[in-house]
């Protein structure tokens, strides 16, 4: 199955002109679900399905690859960096955690659940801003 990356291109470009976090096109038996910070494409047949973990590059619209341990939401919900408003975040950029650690609190159904480091490491990149809102299984930050 060939993917035309134009349609994958336009989709992205109507994420960021419309302000939406997800788009789903589909035709015939492809599905290309494009979201900001995943791309899921598939095909309808059983024997096929094919999921790629991408993230986009704002400014230049090409497609950068994560790398290293991702640490994600368990649950859907609205994240937070720190216990409370103007506290100490529980971690930034360079700083050492270990597994176990709490990393985040995810808001859900007014219950702020603390989210674990999956993995002992260096805090590579923060994925997600204070409150934003995050689906399960998205990754909320990335360790070395």
């Amino acid at each position: 199955m060939k993917i035309d990356k134009k349609i994958i291109k336009e989709l992205s470009d109507y994420l960021n002109e419309f302000n939406l976090t997800e788009l789903e096109y589909t035709e015939k038996d492809t599905k290309i679900k494009v979201s900001k910070n995943n791309i899921s494409v598939n095909n309808q047949s059983p024997s096929s399905n094919l999921q790629q973990n991408q993230v986009f590059k704002d400014k230049e619209n090409n497609i950068q690859k994560k790398t290293g341990i991702e640490v994600t939401s368990p649950i859907i919900g609205t994240a937070y960096h720190a216990p409370e408003p103007g506290a100490k975040k529980f971690v930034e950029v360079g700083k050492k955690i270990k597994k176990g650690d709490t990393v985040m609190i995810v808001e859900a159904m007014k219950t702020m659940n603390h989210v674990p480091s999956s993995a002992d490491g260096v805090v590579k990149e923060v994925c997600v801003k204070d409150g934003q809102p995050v689906e399960f299984g998205q990754t909320i930050i990335i360790l070395e």
